[in-house]
């Protein structure tokens, strides 16, 4: 039997259940942090033990995150190299060609794929990876490498620019590992063709979350003037005027989306039957409701409005004043489509604001498609509060 001479770390007694029934973490509050414990360095992979002297699992220990302890596996004998992540890829791989069976696509989802900390989206032969943990931080070689062996991609990114890496006392991530980055990279979802900035655009430059939520939004659009709020490079926009919408409006403050989304409007001859604003959502909303401008389809996926759980309240607040106003350009039997991506905010506390904005509205209607993300983005069964997507769409009388 192999002995690998992990660091060592034990649970606090009264603290063995949730990762013993299945958790793939530990906080820093669970943790006996001794003079040793301090010394460990960030990221290493260590053995951890409940307060039995027990083993629990391998993972990743970063003494300076509040989730200190990410569970990598079950076996003591597990090697965390190249042929570990090749293992993992593949499998995800499977999964993803099962049930997306086009190459763009939300790869690794962390947790859920067994690789926590990891996020990786692939763009056919371009694959965009955020590094999130220390743990991860330290193994990047060993990802690039695997990845690298398991889909040969043209070029690879490690773009980690968000607010996790700070939370693990690192660097903000921008390195092109293989091949060459093109200026903006093609995507193609539901058949219908966009663009993604790898470089300067948000997160990996794309959200794959809300696919099959675009694609339900495109079918109701036939005959229909529709706005989409916070459009990015057009992800709903674009679904709409593929469904035959008489006009669509796209609203986002950013020149680089913008520029992204009229590119993809021209690249699938939509550039006659969309239209673009720049300018801040909510003004637009204040505007047009005083005008009385109404829509058949009215879209608001905005970023996330509560970024940690100090900011819930005024988030919800946030959700509340965007569905009111949305609510009040929705024409007569015509749909409100409202999403958030704030995990802090879960989904009964959403549908309940949006709600109370929409009677506020003076509207009344009724709920026709609660949904969350894709199957590209799949949740571990013990975190479900890491399934942070929420859509709603509303038929309004």
């Amino acid at each position: 039997m192999k002995n690998f001479n992990f660091p060592e770390i034990k649970l606090k007694p009264g603290n063995n259940r949730r990762i013993k029934q299945g958790c793939p973490w530990a906080f820093s509050n669970e943790i006996e942090i001794t003079p040793e414990t301090k010394q460990i360095p960030s990221g290493s992979i260590v053995c951890l033990k409940d307060s039995c002297d027990k083993f629990v699992g391998l993972g990743s220990f970063n003494v300076h995150s509040l989730i200190s302890f990410r569970k990598f596996a079950s076996d003591i004998q597990t090697e965390i190299n190249t042929d570990f992540f090749i293992k993992r890829i593949k499998r995800a791989v499977t999964l993803r060609d099962l049930t997306i069976n086009s190459p763009f696509y939300r790869l690794i989802h962390s947790e859920a794929d067994g690789l926590p900390g990891l996020i990786v989206d692939r763009f056919d032969d371009i694959i965009a990876c955020q590094i999130n943990t220390a743990g991860m931080d330290n193994l990047k070689n060993e990802i690039i490498s695997a990845l690298d062996q398991v889909l040969s991609p043209k070029c690879i990114v490690l773009r980690s620019e968000n607010s996790a890496r700070s939370l693990e006392d690192l660097e903000p991530l921008f390195e092109v590992v293989k091949g060459n980055l093109p200026e903006v990279v093609p995507v193609c979802e539901n058949g219908i063709y966009f663009y993604a900035d790898l470089k300067d655009g948000q997160k990996t430059g794309w959200f794959y979350d809300q696919r099959n939520n675009r694609a339900f939004i495109g079918r109701l659009a036939s005959k229909r003037r529709c706005i989409d709020f916070y459009t990015y490079a057009g992800g709903f926009a674009l679904h709409m005027g593929i469904g035959h919408a008489t006009h669509v409006i796209g609203v986002d403050r950013s020149d680089i989306a913008l520029n992204l989304a009229q590119k993809a409007a021209l690249k699938n001859n939509l550039a006659e039957t969309t239209s673009w604003i720049k300018d801040n959502a909510f003004d637009v909303l204040e505007e047009m409701n005083q005008d009385k401008e109404k829509f058949g389809i009215v879209v608001c996926d905005p970023p996330a409005f509560a970024k940690n759980k100090k900011d819930i309240a005024a988030g919800l607040r946030g959700y509340r004043k965007m569905s009111k106003l949305a609510a009040g350009i929705v024409e007569k039997d015509g749909f409100l489509a409202l999403g958030s991506c704030s995990h802090h905010v879960n989904p009964e506390q959403f549908l309940n604001e949006c709600t109370k904005g929409i009677f506020e509205a003076g509207k009344t209607g009724r709920l026709i498609y609660q949904a969350g993300a894709g199957p590209d983005h799949p949740i571990h069964p013990q975190l479900p509060e890491t399934a942070y997507l929420k859509m709603l769409v509303f038929q309004l009388d």
